[in-house]
C-alpha cells in the first residue's frame, strides 16, 4: 500500500506543479483592451465618389509642355447610401467635376438636364452635373429594410475622357452633394487617395416627423410638381408584356406659350411603341426592332405594323381634322396642331394636350407584377420662333392620376402609375451668348411728329458676309406711315424724312434693319386732365398666320391702376403693373406679311387698339408724355420684346404732329379695309 501512495503521489504532484504554473502565467498576462464603442459613421446620406482607373489616350501630347491637357480614358462610381431615418425619394446626385471630364457612359442614373451622351461637364464655369437615379429613383431607410443594401444603396457608374496630367494625380472632383435642399452636406473627407466622401444629414429633423410610414403607399410619392410647362406620364392600364400610356402636356406659363409643340422622350429599358391616338411619331420605323433584342425576343409580331422603334421617338400633335379619326384620334385635349395656349386666354381647356400610346416592355419587365418604369429625358419644343425654349427634368413618382369614371357615375378611376416633368422656360445662361429677342418696340407720340424706331438689330444682325450696313448705328427716326413699310423702302422714307425734317447727316454706313418678326408701336394719343389714352399696334412680318396671339405690356404703377379698356383687344389688369390683351373673336388671327392693290411693297399684318386710363387714381406727379405714359416692358406671345433706348420728345407739339398721326390712322384703317 505504502509503494502504492508512493506511485500517487509522485504522479500528482507533477500535475499540481503545471496547473499551478499554467495560473501563474494567465494572472501575469495583462487584460484584454475593451472594445471602442460603435462609430457613428454617417446617419444621413453618405455620398461617396471612387476613382477606379484612367489611361492615356490619344493624341499623346508632349508632357514637358502640354501635361494639363493631355487626354485620358477614365472609370469612376458613385455611391449614394441612406442610412437615415427618411426615405430618400428621387434622389439627385450633384458632382462638380473640374478636369475637362467629358462623361461617355453612364449607368445607374440619367443626367437630371436630359441632355445627349457624351456630355462636356465643364462647358461652362462652376458648372455642377446633376444625375437622377433611373431606374432606382427611391432609397429606403435601413430601418424599413432590415439594412437591405439593394434598397438603401444606388451605385453610378462613370467612365469617359479627362485632361489632366500624368500620375500620381488622381483627378477628383472638388465637390460632391445631394441635390435634395432638404439636406447639408459636410465638407469632403479627402483622407483617401482616390476617393471622396461626404455625409448629409437633415437641416431641420422635424422633417422626419412628417414622413409616411415606412410601407405605405405615399411613402414612395412625391408631391405633384410644378412648372411652365408639367408633363403627367399616366399607366392606364398594364398586361405582362404592354402597358397603355396617356401623356399630357399641360401649359401652366402665365404668358407662355407652343405652337406645333414636339415631344421626345428616351426608353431606358428597351421599351417600344406599337400604336399611338391623339399624336404620331416624326419617324415611323420599326427597323430598330427587326435587328435589335426587341425582334429577338417578340418573333410572333408583325413589326410591319408597330409605329415607332427608336430609342428616343418625337412625337407631334394632329390637326383638328383628325379629332374624330377613329384609328388615330378622339382622345380628349388631343389634335390642336400642337398649340398650348396659357390658361389667362380661356377656360383652360386650351392650355392641355394628350395622347394615348400602347408601350411594348422588354425582358426582365416582360410580366403582369413587375415594376413600372417612365421614360426619363423628356425634351419639348415649339415650331414657332417666338416660342420659348424649355429644360425638363426627370420623371418624379406622384400620386396616380384621378380620372372620372368611364360608365358615368359618381366614381373615380386611378391611374395604376404616374409620374411628373417639370419643365420650365430656360433664362439665357450668363457664360454663353444671349439670345436676341424675336419681337421689338417702337414708341410714338402726339406731341412729336417722329416715331422712335426698333433698334438696330433688336432681334439679330445680318451675317457679317452679306453685311452693307451697320450693326452699331443708331436707328434712324421715321415718320409714321413708315412703320406699315418693310425695312428695305422703311430706309428710304427715313433718308427722306431727315432731309425735309433737317435732322442732320445720317449715318454712314447707314445703320441696319431690326430683323425682326413682329413689331408692335406704342402711340401716346392723348393727354388731358382727367385722363389719357394711347394705341397699341402689332405687325406680323412673318410669312405665316399667328393665330390666338395675345400681348401684354407692363406699366408705372403710377398708371396702371388707372386702366379702364381696350377698345378692340380683351384686355385685363393682370396686375403686376401687366396689362393683358387679346384678340376679340374674329380678330384674333395675326396674318402674315402679303402684298396689297394700290401699294407696291408687301405690308405686315396688323391688329390695333386703343387703350383708355383716367387719372383720378394716379399720384400728383404723374407726368404721361416725358415717361409714365409709355410701357417699360412688352410681350408678344409670351415673348419679351426688345425696347427703343429713348421715349419721343416733347419739342415737336403742334399741327405737324397731329398731321403725322393723322395720317398714320388713316394708312391704317386704308390696310385694315382693304385686307377684311
Amino acid at each position: 500500500m505504502e509503494a502504492m501512495h508512493a506511485t500517487s503521489n509522485q504522479t500528482l504532484f507533477p500535475r499540481l506543479a503545471v496547473l499551478l504554473l499554467l495560473v501563474a502565467i494567465a494572472a501575469a498576462q495583462p487584460l484584454p483592451v475593451a472594445p471602442p464603442p460603435d462609430d457613428a459613421g454617417c446617419n444621413g446620406v453618405l455620398l461617396t465618389y471612387t476613382f477606379e482607373g484612367r489611361e492615356r489616350i490619344r493624341p499623346f501630347l508632349d508632357p514637358a509642355t502640354q501635361a494639363g491637357s493631355q487626354p485620358y480614358s477614365f472609370r469612376a462610381n458613385a455611391t449614394v447610401l441612406n442610412s437615415g431615418v427618411r426615405t430618400l425619394p428621387s434622389w439627385a446626385l450633384l458632382l462638380t467635376f473640374i478636369h475637362g471630364e467629358i462623361l461617355v457612359g453612364v449607368d445607374g442614373a440619367v443626367l437630371t438636364s436630359g441632355a445627349d451622351l457624351p456630355y462636356n461637364t465643364t462647358a461652362a464655369p462652376t458648372t455642377t452635373t446633376s444625375f437622377s437615379g433611373y431606374p432606382q429613383t427611391d432609397l429606403l431607410t435601413p430601418i424599413a429594410t432590415a439594412g437591405d443594401l439593394s434598397k438603401i444603396q444606388a451605385t453610378v457608374r462613370l467612365y469617359g475622357t479627362l485632361f489632366a496630367g500624368p500620375e500620381p494625380l488622381v483627378p477628383l472632383p472638388s465637390a460632391l452633394s445631394l441635390a435634395d435642399p432638404a439636406y447639408n452636406c459636410s465638407p469632403l473627407a479627402t483622407a483617401a487617395t482616390t476617393t471622396r466622401s461626404t455625409c448629409c444629414a437633415l437641416k431641420s429633423p422635424d422633417q422626419v416627423a412628417a414622413e409616411p410610414p415606412a410601407g405605405s403607399a405615399a411613402a414612395s410619392y412625391l408631391p405633384r410638381v410644378a412648372g411652365d410647362l408639367v408633363i403627367t406620364y399616366d399607366v392606364l392600364q398594364t398586361h405582362e408584356s404592354t402597358y397603355l400610356a396617356l401623356v399630357t402636356l399641360e401649359n401652366d406659363a402665365p404668358m407662355g406659350r407652343l405652337d406645333g409643340w414636339e415631344l421626345s422622350w428616351e426608353w431606358q429599358r428597351g421599351e417600344f411603341v406599337n400604336t399611338m391616338r391623339g399624336a404620331y411619331p416624326r419617324k415611323v420605323d420599326a427597323s430598330e426592332c427587326l435587328f435589335g433584342p426587341q425582334g429577338q425576343y417578340y418573333k410572333d409580331i408583325d413589326f410591319s405594323k408597330v409605329l415607332n422603334c427608336e430609342r428616343r421617338p418625337t412625337v407631334f400633335d394632329l390637326p383638328p381634322e383628325r379629332r374624330q379619326d377613329v384609328s388615330m384620334g378622339q382622345i380628349e385635349h388631343c389634335c390642336r396642331n400642337g398649340t398650348l395656349l396659357p390658361k389667362s386666354m380661356g377656360d383652360g381647356t386650351q392650355s392641355v394636350s394628350a395622347f394615348q400610346m400602347e408601350v411594348y416592355k422588354m425582358p426582365p419587365e416582360v410580366n403582369r407584377t413587375s415594376r413600372l418604369h417612365a421614360p426619363a429625358n423628356f425634351r419639348v419644343s415649339g415650331a414657332s420662333t417666338l416660342n420659348p425654349e424649355y429644360a425638363c427634368g426627370q420623371p418624379v413618382p406622384v400620386s396616380p392620376s384621378e380620372f372620372p369614371d368611364p360608365s358615368g357615375l359618381d366614381s373615380t378611376t386611378l391611374a395604376v402609375a404616374s409620374w411628373q416633368v417639370s419643365c420650365n422656360i430656360t433664362v439665357d445662361d450668363t457664360t454663353k451668348p444671349s439670345k436676341p429677342p424675336r419681337c421689338c418696340v417702337s414708341f410714338s407720340s402726339f406731341n412729336d411728329e417722329s416715331v422712335i424706331p426698333c433698334n438696330t438689330c433688336a432681334c439679330g444682325c445680318p451675317a457679317p458676309a452679306t453685311r452693307t450696313c451697320s450693326a452699331t448705328a443708331p436707328a434712324m427716326v421715321l415718320p409714321p406711315y413708315a412703320l406699315l413699310m418693310p425695312f428695305e423702302r422703311r430706309d428710304k422714307e427715313a433718308l427722306k424724312w431727315a432731309h425735309d425734317k433737317e435732322l442732320g447727316a445720317p449715318p454712314d454706313p447707314r445703320p441696319c434693319g431690326d430683323m425682326c418678326g413682329v413689331s408692335v408701336n406704342w402711340h401716346l394719343a392723348t393727354d388731358a386732365a382727367g385722363g389719357w389714352s394711347a394705341r397699341i399696334t402689332l405687325f406680323n412680318w412673318e410669312d405665316s398666320d399667328m393665330r390666338d396671339w395675345f400681348a401684354s405690356v407692363v406699366l408705372d404703377d403710377k398708371v396702371y391702376g388707372g386702366f379702364e379698356q381696350a377698345y378692340s383687344f380683351n384686355a385685363t389688369a393682370a396686375g403686376n403693373g401687366t396689362i393683358f390683351m387679346r384678340g376679340r373673336e374674329g380678330f384674333d388671327d395675326l396674318i402674315r406679311e402679303s402684298n396689297m392693290t394700290g401699294v407696291d411693297y408687301p405690308v405686315p399684318g396688323k391688329q390695333q387698339s386703343v387703350l383708355s386710363f383716367t387719372k383720378k387714381t394716379s399720384p400728383a406727379d404723374v407726368d404721361v408724355v416725358r415717361r409714365d405714359g409709355f410701357p417699360t416692358k412688352v410681350f408678344f406671345n409670351g415673348e419679351e420684346c426688345a425696347m427703343p433706348n429713348k421715349i419721343p420728345s416733347h419739342g415737336g407739339i403742334g399741327a405737324r404732329a397731329s398731321r403725322g398721326a393723322l395720317l398714320l390712322l388713316l394708312s391704317l384703317f386704308y390696310l385694315l379695309v382693304s385686307s377684311a
